[in-house]
Order: C-alpha cells, then structure tokens, then sequence
C-alpha cells in the first residue's frame, strides 16, 4: 500500500460506546487536514480508551489529558504534520508571539 501523508489512528472504547464522539472528531480532522493526511482509521478498542495517535505516536490519552476539545486535538496533529498551517481563529499564539 503506498500511503501519501500521515496516518492518524482514533482509538475509541466500545463498551463506552464512544464512537460517535470518535466519528465527529475524525470528521473535524479530515475536514481541517484535508490535503495532509494519508489515512485516518478508527479503531475499537475496551476498558475507556479514547486515544489519538499521529503514524503510531499518541498525541492525545484520554487517561492523561481528558476528552480532548477540537482545537487541541487539531494543535497537537497539525504540529506533527504540518506545522506551518494555520487554524485561524483557533490556533492559538506561540508564547514567544504573547505580549508580555
């Protein structure tokens, strides 16, 4: 299989049945990384998880950080992916461009 672009993994509990909230957050990430990403796959999994993984790397644990907004779940993988893209409004400033 030749992939194009990064693999974004979702990995969601079915006995929480989370995979709505999954599905929407995939949705958000095809919609924003439209030209970046190579794959994007959901895949079920037990006992609470809900983890989002960039080519095999977690950038977000349920476990650890809680149920990720959007905005950071879409930070953490541009940041791995494409750095340079903008996401407008809700990206938020390096600390080095806040004034002091």
């Amino acid at each position: 299989m030749n992939q194009v672009g990064p693999v974004v993994q979702i990995e969601y509990c079915t006995q929480c049945r989370w995979l709505p909230r999954a599905a929407w957050l995939a949705q958000e990430l095809l919609t924003t990384f439209e030209t970046e990403l190579g794959e994007l796959s959901l895949k079920p999994g037990t006992g609470g998880v809900f983890v989002v993984r960039v080519d095999g790397e977690v950038v977000w644990d349920r476990r650890e950080q809680g149920f990720p907004e959007p905005t950071a779940v879409k930070q953490a993988v541009r940041d791995r992916v494409a750095p340079e893209k903008s996401l407008g409004h809700s990206d938020k400033p390096a600390s080095s461009e806040i004034s002091p």
